[in-house]
């Protein structure tokens, strides 16, 4: 199963939701900036308006100025979240060398993966004993990220070859390897 298979809308809705706020952040400092270009020269035009122009610049430099607190205060709890304050990431440094942080979807992943794997073992595993000709208290089979590993003999080429069709053709399969031997039986 690959990442972008494994993703839910719950673990996107996060980096989903911050991508939203700084579009509309960004699209919200245009209009502001478009804006106070339009009154700046309207006001020019009208002694009146220029009134009018310095009050709205005013409103806007204080709107702007507490959305960019309010911003700086999501960075720091964010920061405090991820466990990245300076303290944090000083004695980090000083302990291991390096800073590693990963993504709770990630984690997610992680832990689908792995139950993915159990699945396609257990299957392949299922499907050799379930043939006559193979030999499942023979083969191994392991699974990592979908990559089965068959270990173990078999008695003749034909069976290596069906022990891997076998593999292919379990759902959630990327790739097998076999490190079967043949042995005949004697």
């Amino acid at each position: 199963m690959s990442s972008s298979d494994s993703s839910t809308p719950r673990a996107k809705s996060g980096s989903s939701r911050v991508r939203i706020f700084f579009n509309g952040f960004a699209l919200g400092v245009l209009c502001t900036a478009a804006g106070v270009w339009y009154l700046h020269r309207q006001a020019q035009q009208r002694p009146a308006a220029q009134e009018r122009f310095e009050q709205a610049a005013g409103a806007t430099t204080g709107a702007l100025a507490d959305t960019m607190t309010r911003a700086g205060e999501a960075l720091r709890a964010k920061l405090e979240t991820l466990d990245l304050t300076p303290e944090q990431i000083g004695e980090e440094l000083a302990r291991t060398g390096k800073i590693v942080r990963r993504r709770a979807s990630d984690l997610a992943e992680r832990a689908t993966d792995a139950a993915t794997d159990a699945y396609i073992t257990t299957t392949v595993s299922a499907k050799i004993a379930a043939d006559s000709e193979l030999s499942i208290r023979n083969i191994s089979v392991s699974t990592a990220a979908g990559r089965v590993a068959l270990e173990g003999t078999v008695a003749a080429p034909e069976q290596l070859g069906k022990a891997v069709a076998l593999a292919l053709g379990t759902s959630g399969v990327k790739e097998v390897t076999s490190n079967l031997k043949v042995q005949p039986a004697k």
